[in-house]
Parts: structure tokens; C-alpha cells; sequence
């Protein structure tokens, strides 16, 4: 992965997080999974974090963003790790990552299809003659 411009830059974990909009935590969290470097310590025991994690982190936001799952973004990164590795296997895994989102979209689809359907049925009254109760209970 290629640092950011200031490769000297050090951040806190609270400046790091702020930086890369991630709460404290969840950089503890990554950092505990693998997926960031364990910090250096400052002489007061304060986490350090470099440009590297910052961009590291960074990458790991935006793959969490486009739905990659922890264990896929340990692959991403693992692959982004190699810049002399051809990137025929990153690639794959980010058009089989579109296809599962083209799935739930479809999914998502004919879930507002349904609720449509659902959302017309009702002509208001009292929930004992309500059309969608009868529905959802596999009635109607």
C-alpha cells in the first residue's frame, strides 16, 4: 500500500481516528483482528500510528463501505500488501463482491414489491379486520 505524502507523520489513536472519521474503538478492534499493525507506544504509552496505518485504515473503511466482509478485507489487504503482484486475484474478488451486490439489490427489490403490496392492503379500520395482519400470518 502506498503511504500517505507525509510518510513521517505519527497519530494518536484519537488523531488517527479522527482523521480517518473511525471511532478509537474500532481501531483498537482492527488492530486486535490483524488487519492494522500493533502500534507503537510513545515514552507515556500513548498508541502510535504512522501514515501507513492511516492509510491502511483508510483502505479498510472504504472496503467495510462496499459491503467486504473482515475476512475478505485480510485478503484485500493481504493482495494490496504484494504492489508487484499482478491484481487478477483482486479483481476477482471485487466483481464476485459485485455480483453478491446485485443479489441483495434484486432481493431488496421484491422485498418493496412485497411492501407495496402490503402498504395497499390496508383501508384503515382496526387490526382485527386488517388485511396486512392477514397477510403477514399467511391468511390472506
Amino acid at each position: 500500500m502506498t503511504p500517505a505524502s507525509n510518510s513521517t507523520s505519527q497519530y494518536t489513536v484519537g488523531q488517527l481516528a479522527k482523521a480517518t472519521d473511525t471511532k478509537a474503538v474500532t481501531i483498537r478492534y482492527y488492530e486486535g483482528l490483524g488487519l492494522l499493525p500493533s502500534a507503537s507506544r510513545s515514552a507515556a504509552g500513548y498508541r502510535l500510528y504512522t501514515a501507513r496505518e492511516h492509510d491502511r485504515l483508510l483502505f479498510i473503511r472504504r472496503s467495510r463501505g462496499l459491503g467486504f466482509s473482515i475476512e475478505d478485507i485480510r485478503g484485500l489487504l493481504g493482495l494490496a500488501d504484494r504492489s508487484e503482484a499482478p491484481c487478477t486475484a483482486l479483481d476477482t474478488k471485487v466483481k464476485e463482491q459485485l455480483e453478491q451486490v446485485r443479489l441483495r439489490l434484486r432481493d431488496l427489490r421484491a422485498m418493496e414489491k412485497e411492501l407495496e403490496r402490503l402498504s395497499g392492503c390496508c383501508a384503515g379500520g382496526v387490526i382485527s379486520d386488517c388485511r396486512i395482519v392477514e397477510s403477514l400470518s399467511g391468511r390472506g
